[in-house]
C-alpha cells in the first residue's frame, strides 16, 4: 500500500464514520490534528510507553503490548473491543491518518507532495545549526 493509498483509506473511513457529513473547515481540522499532538505530548509527560494496551479486562491478552497494560472500562473509556492502543507512538499514528484524511479529502496527491517535500529536505543543512522550522 503507498501512501496515497492509506490517504484514501484514512478518508473512506473517516467518511464512513460519518466525520465528513458536514465536512469540517480547515481550521476545524488542523486544530483536531494539532489535539493528537498535544495528547502525545501528554502521553510523554506522563512516562507513559510508546505503545501500549488499554483493555476492558485485565486478563486479557493485548496485542499491542502481551497482557494488558491497563484496566479500562469497556464503552466509557474509549474502549470499543478488547484493547485500545495508546501511547506517544499512537497518538502520532492518529496526526498522520487524520493528515492524510484531510489530504485525500482535499484531493492532494500525498505522495508527489511528501516525495517533493523530502528531496527538497535532503540539502538543508542550514535548517539544522539554528533549531531548524
Amino acid at each position: 500500500m503507498n501512501i496515497n493509498e492509506l490517504a484514501k483509506e484514512a478518508h473512506a473511513n473517516a467518511v464512513y464514520l460519518g466525520k465528513w457529513d458536514k465536512p469540517p473547515t480547515l481550521p476545524e481540522v488542523l486544530c483536531l490534528i494539532h489535539a493528537e499532538l498535544s495528547e502525545a505530548l501528554r502521553e510523554y509527560e506522563e512516562g507513559n510507553p510508546l505503545v501500549y494496551g488499554t483493555c476492558a479486562l485485565a486478563a486479557e491478552d493485548c496485542q499491542y503490548s502481551g497482557v494488558c497494560d491497563r484496566v479500562g472500562r469497556p464503552g466509557a473509556d474509549g474502549i470499543e473491543g478488547p484493547c485500545k492502543p495508546e501511547g506517544v507512538a499512537v497518538e502520532l499514528a492518529d496526526v498522520i491518518l487524520q493528515t492524510l484524511d484531510l489530504m485525500a479529502a482535499l484531493g492532494v496527491d500525498v505522495d508527489a507532495v511528501v516525495m517533493a517535500k523530502h528531496r527538497y529536505n535532503l540539502d538543508r543543512r542550514d535548517r539544522g545549526e539554528d533549531g531548524g522550522e
